[in-house]
This record gives structure tokens, sequence and C-alpha cells, in this order.
């Protein structure tokens, strides 16, 4: 089980003249993708995310524009991370406690490990903290 967030560098093939490409492919991913979704026209330094999940593992990608992810383990670790370039992933691991800020009409896709299932979030802080001190 991978425990901490990190950044996936995606192949990114191409050049400045022809434009870029990049895939996700299995062999470049920590899990295998249930759902797929994106987020976008968020307003500028809107605040999203603000839960952690049971079991779902996931990875952010930012196609254009910025956005600030601030991630919490369930063990007190703090991390911070700026997405602003679309062949950078973030992998966010179960148990994480995130805050997304979103800057410049950022535009976001999501790999996530399992299909939609409410009973997996944590929506209060306070509720992932009692995991925490358990």
């Amino acid at each position: 089980m991978i425990n901490k967030p990190f950044i996936i560098n995606f192949p990114k093939i191409g050049s400045d003249i022809t434009g870029f490409i990049s895939v996700c492919e299995k062999q470049n991913l920590p899990f295998q993708t249930k759902r797929v979704y994106w987020t976008y026209k968020v307003p500028d330094e809107f605040n999203r995310g603000g839960h952690a999940h049971l079991n779902l593992e996931q990875i952010l990608l930012v196609l254009s524009g910025e956005i600030q992810v601030k991630i919490e383990l369930i063990n007190g670790e703090s991390y911070e991370f700026i997405l602003n370039n679309p062949h950078i992933g973030l992998y966010i691991p179960k148990m994480s406690w995130r805050t997304l800020k979103y800057f410049g009409d950022a535009v976001q896709v999501c790999l996530a490990s399992m299909e939609y299932e409410e009973k997996d979030y944590i929506r209060s802080y306070d509720d992932f903290k009692r995991y925490m001190d358990n």
C-alpha cells in the first residue's frame, strides 16, 4: 500500500513546434482506474475538496490553469503541491484530507481507483481527526 502523496511525470512526447501528447497507461499508474471525472469553471482562488476517503486513491492532473493542493495524512504529515503542467500528475493515497485552490480557469482531471461511493467519504475534518487519534 502506498501511503504518501507523490508526483507522477507522465511521458511528454512532441515539441514546441508540433505540440505534445502525454499518456496514462497501466504501467505508469499505481492502481487500476475505475472512474474518471473532471472539474472546470471553478472561480479563481475557490477552495474545493475538504474531505478524505476511506479507500479511494486518486491521481489529479491539471490540463490548464493551476491548482494548489494541500494534503494531510492520517499520521499528521502535511504536503503542499502546485499543479500547473498537464504531464504532471499527483497521486493522493486513501485516508488523506485534501483541499484544492483553483487559479487561472483551471481544468482538472481525476483518475480514481473506485467508482463513486458516498460511504467512502469522510466529509468532516473532526471525523478525520478522530481517525488520526485511533
